[in-house]
């Protein structure tokens, strides 16, 4: 007898529960990557106690979340994708956390967006630490800069860093550059790792992993 897609999804995400309270205690918070996913596998992960959901972009979470959560309260998403500053608005009123911070005229943008709706979603920087020019988020070099900016504009307050190493490079040492930089400003949250090396990131301080394929699954 073959298991069901749901009872899949709850094993999966079982296991991974597993891996990170043997790697890390407290183990990182599991951010679910639900972009282009189903209705029926977001029924399912939610059926599993999942409540903490990344996504790529605003409209997509739009779409997957409004309805939803006005009938789950608990509900908590973040946006994990590049963020056009045109649409700060609508990713300050939806989201709960913000990872994809690298840029002033952004940080200007997301404080006119707190000032206007009164709410105030979480903001982590993302750091490129590959420094790869086709990749979002700020250099290792520019952060200091960038949080000072950031952290002239009122409402504006920003409580760590994420990171996606470069394909193809160990992710190990990209993991200790991000957990140094968080020390080194007085940062207490660490976004890195996803579905091939949450275990690490979470041994390296991750406070919060991004995962898709390993917990949704293939696509078939």
């Amino acid at each position: 007898m073959t298991d069901t897609p749901e009872a899949g999804i709850s094993k999966r995400r079982d296991a991974i529960l597993a891996e990170l309270a043997s790697a890390a205690s407290p183990p990182p918070v599991l951010v679910a990557v639900s972009k282009t996913q189903t209705d029926a596998a977001l029924a399912a992960m939610l059926a599993t106690g999942q409540r903490v959901f990344g996504e790529n972009r605003v409209q997509e979470a739009q779409a997957h979340w409004t309805a939803r959560r006005e009938t789950i309260p608990d509900l908590e998403l973040h946006l994990i994708g590049p963020l056009q500053s045109n649409k700060a608005e609508d990713a300050v009123r939806l989201f709960d956390m913000i990872q994809t911070l690298d840029r002033p005229k952004l940080a200007a943008a997301l404080a006119a967006a707190i000032a206007k709706t009164g709410r105030r979603p979480r903001l982590l920087v993302q750091v490129n630490t590959g420094e790869e020019p086709q990749k979002a988020g700020v250099t290792p070099r520019d952060l200091p800069a960038l949080l000072d900016q950031a952290r002239r504009h009122p409402g504006l307050e920003i409580e760590g860093l994420m990171c996606i190493p470069p394909v193809g490079e160990p992710a190990g040492p990209h993991f200790a550059l991000l957990a140094k930089l968080a020390r080194a400003h007085g940062l207490a949250t660490l976004s890195m790792g996803m579905s091939g090396d949450y275990a690490l990131a979470a041994r390296f301080g991750a406070t919060h992993v991004r995962v898709g394929t390993a917990l949704f699954g293939e696509r078939a």
